[in-house]
């Protein structure tokens, strides 16, 4: 385990001041739910969410303190400082009133590893992350309030993209950046574009080239995510140009951020104004289209977190999720139904591949690599990893830096070992940790596939 920077002041932060300064305390007895629902009207006032929540505490008696989840936690293994999923869960679940929360709840990155490997089903990492909710209600750090506005930042620095991306590679100011916001010097930085995927949209001649002989397959909606749009230009660019050549007329509505980092920093009330929003602009497109996304972490808030964690219960919410699919997800879909064409040009690389705990908590295995090694040549070397150490905004978090390093040491280690000048991963912000932490530019699979297709060369990406 590494030796931990600037964490003392949170791990001894004092708790009972907190609970008897904060109003609405229930007093003694009160769950956690309960304690939401006061926090939340919505959430009482409606039968179907307030029972998704009071499932997700059912759960935890099932717990039967096997310890698999403590075995799992990738960030129990790297650091003292956090309890482990099983005690912070159901263990304490069990004797919490809604205000009483174990502080030590704030190092849990919300990987969504203990749900997943849990025999008995027991919904840990939801447990988790509504209780940090309620442990943050009424002293949400600054910090957190900004970092969770991707959508904002992505339109305030596009304009500025040169000038902003120099900026934050000045060692003095990323300094001052740490001392007075709290993101730490080294954490790795999302790289600015000077065009969005709107303004690509508005100036482009028109879809890209359509396979010879390849018959219209009809429309589909492309959500973008905050990332995809400002960011990750140039893998939303990627994937629709696949998906027209594959024979598909892609739209791409007005559209807004999903609330996921909201969601993940105990922001609930604004995760859920996003996330209904968001899914009202989507239907907009076409409520029976399938929507296609290459953001497996916000195609995930839409599938599972709004509804187990935030207890949105929206019919629109509900209709997008259920016709969400990550990109490669979709493309091998489409190839165990025998209509993906696998003409694919050779590319003889060596690839190592990491599955975003985002991706694997969706249920839908590593869609990826099976799609990769479909190419002539390709070799995917799985990470055999569970975390990279990110986990969206944690890794950010100066307190956290360290924790989120020592997370992902092993994964970084092997990507250096096994990379031909590249690796491939799903989500963005797990590309720009593997990115930072080993020098090897990082991209989504679609990169692949779109070179394979004949589209652009892989030897050269860009993001």
């Amino acid at each position: 385990m590494t030796e931990l920077k600037n964490t003392e002041a949170s791990v001894e932060a004092d708790e009972e001041s907190r609970v008897q300064d904060r109003p609405g305390s229930l007093g003694p007895g009160a769950t956690v739910w309960e304690h939401l629902a006061q926090v939340s009207p919505r959430i009482k006032n409606n039968p179907n969410t307030y029972e998704a929540q009071q499932l997700n505490r059912a759960s935890l008696d099932q717990c039967v303190k096997c310890t698999i989840c403590e075995t799992q936690c990738p960030v129990a293994k790297a650091t003292p400082l956090f309890s482990g999923p099983k005690f912070v869960g159901p263990q304490a679940e069990r004797f919490r009133n809604g205000e009483s929360v174990d502080h030590t709840l704030d190092y849990c990155s919300s990987c969504g590893i203990c749900t997943l490997t849990c025999p008995q089903g027991v919904r840990i990492a939801e447990l988790n992350s509504m209780a940090r909710a309620v442990m943050k209600q009424g002293h949400m750090p600054l910090r957190d309030r900004i970092i969770t506005q991707t959508e904002l930042e992505g339109k305030l620095l596009t304009p500025f993209a040169p000038v902003a991306n120099w900026a934050l590679k000045q060692k003095p100011i990323r300094v001052a950046v740490e001392k007075v916001v709290g993101v730490h010097r080294n954490a790795p930085m999302p790289v600015a574009q000077s065009q969005s995927v709107q303004g690509w949209l508005k100036k482009r001649k028109g879809p890209a080239a359509r396979r010879p002989g390849q018959p219209d397959r009809g429309p589909v909606v492309f959500f973008t995510g905050c990332a995809g749009s400002y960011f990750e230009v140039e893998t939303s660019k990627k994937t629709i140009e696949v998906l027209e050549h594959l024979g598909f007329e892609v739209l791409v509505p007005k559209q807004g951020c999903c609330g996921l980092a909201e969601q993940s920093n105990g922001l609930f009330n604004g995760a859920r104004a996003h996330v209904r929003k968001l899914c009202a602009q989507l239907n907009a497109a076409g409520k029976d289209l399938t929507i296609i996304s290459s953001s497996g972490s916000c195609a995930g808030m839409i599938k599972h977190e709004a509804h187990e964690i935030m207890g949105v219960d929206d019919p629109e919410v509900m209709s997008v999720g259920t016709r969400m699919r990550e990109t490669s997800e979709f493309l091998l879909e489409m190839y165990d139904e025998g209509q993906l064409p696998t003409d694919f040009v050779r590319i003889d690389m060596k690839l190592p591949y990491h599955a975003p705990c985002q991706v694997k908590s969706q249920g839908m295995g590593m869609p990826a690599i099976r799609l990769m090694e479909l190419v002539p040549g390709i070799e995917v070397v799985e990470s055999g990893e569970n975390c990279c150490g990110i986990a969206g905004t944690y890794g950010l978090k100066k307190e956290k830096y360290d924790v989120a390093q020592e997370v992902g040491k092993n994964l970084f280690r092997k990507v250096k070992e096994t990379n031909d000048k590249l690796a491939v991963c799903d989500t963005e912000t797990c590309r720009w940790q593997i990115r930072n932490s080993t020098g090897v530019p990082t991209v989504h699979p679609i990169h692949v596939i779109h070179a394979a297709y004949g589209l652009s060369s892989i030897h050269s990406p860009q993001v």
